[in-house]
């Protein structure tokens, strides 16, 4: 009985890393999907190097 309460203890434990990960995983995800959307975005900033021409608005 010991052995199995050690492997359900070992279980839960498994699923909620297993959980964090995944959730990390899906706000990464978002993060980089934001950032692709506001480069691409029309009306971002204008570019740093003032030489090159940049459409600003």
């Amino acid at each position: 009985m010991y052995a199995y309460e050690l492997h359900q203890l070992n279980v839960a434990e498994l699923l909620r890393t297993g959980e964090q990960q995944r959730t990390a995983h899906r706000a990464a995800l978002a993060l980089r999907a934001a950032r692709r959307a506001q480069r691409h975005d029309a009306e971002g900033r204008v570019g740093k190097n003032r030489s090159w021409f940049v459409r600003a608005a």
